[in-house]
């Protein structure tokens, strides 16, 4: 099994941890308040789980992941992620995490500040395009029916086929876009960003399970708008 390394273990971090333990995976769980606040999220997840620093969570993983606002991406430790895989979870919601002047002035896109960060590591776009109350309900075994599939997206391609093999432990099949810069088909405001929504009840509703066929219309639809 692999060991996953959360920089970030709020909604979206919490949930990703849940669903790997529950998977047989080992985490290892940071925040930027300390190893002491994860005390009952690490009671809760087990013997598989522990509280750590960032770099020590960085060093940790074999996997890592980061789930922090936008915002705050310098605090994501480089030295020691050099040469890894890096999970890229973020959205950019300057209206509700803060503004970023990269971003705003236009010198980097959105989905790729943190590669830009992050240069020696192998940076993949993931878990981006569900909510993380919705994480928990709508993974399924390998092979059943409504089985959700999840869009990825990173230039390494070895990086990505990693993803997606955790993505199937967790309960997912992954949709691979491409690199990273395709990720801008599942950015927020696009049909895919929103697949697993109900309209009627948007995140009050469950949610709904999107096939690999469903979601690569919603990615092809994303493209025909660009291109007009």
């Amino acid at each position: 099994m692999t060991t996953i390394g959360f920089l970030g273990s709020g909604n979206i971090g919490g949930a990703l941890a849940r669903l790997a333990v529950r998977a047989g995976h080992d985490v290892v769980l940071s925040n930027s308040r300390g190893p002491e606040t994860l005390h009952e999220l690490v009671a809760e997840l087990g013997p598989h789980a522990r509280a750590a620093t960032p770099a020590e969570a960085a060093t940790a993983g074999d996997i890592i992941v980061v789930s922090i606002p936008v915002r705050a991406y310098r605090q994501v430790p480089a030295a020691p992620l050099h040469g890894r895989i890096v999970i890229d979870t973020l959205n950019y919601d300057p209206a509700r995490q803060g503004r970023v002047p990269e971003i705003d002035a236009g010198h980097t896109p959105a989905p790729l500040l943190l590669q830009a960060h992050l240069p020696g590591s192998r940076v993949v776009k993931a878990f981006s395009t569900v909510y993380f109350a919705h994480l928990p309900a709508l993974a399924r075994p390998a092979g059943a029916a409504d089985r959700s599939t999840l869009p990825i997206a990173g230039d390494d391609p070895s990086a990505r086929k990693a993803v997606a093999g955790l993505l199937d432990s967790l309960g997912y099949d992954a949709y691979e876009v491409g690199p990273l810069a395709e990720s801008h088909r599942f950015a927020p405001g696009t049909p895919a960003q929103h697949a697993h929504l109900d309209p009627a009840g948007l995140l009050a509703a469950p949610g709904r399970p999107v096939s690999a066929a469903d979601l690569a219309k919603l990615l092809a639809t994303e493209v025909t708008a660009h291109r007009r």
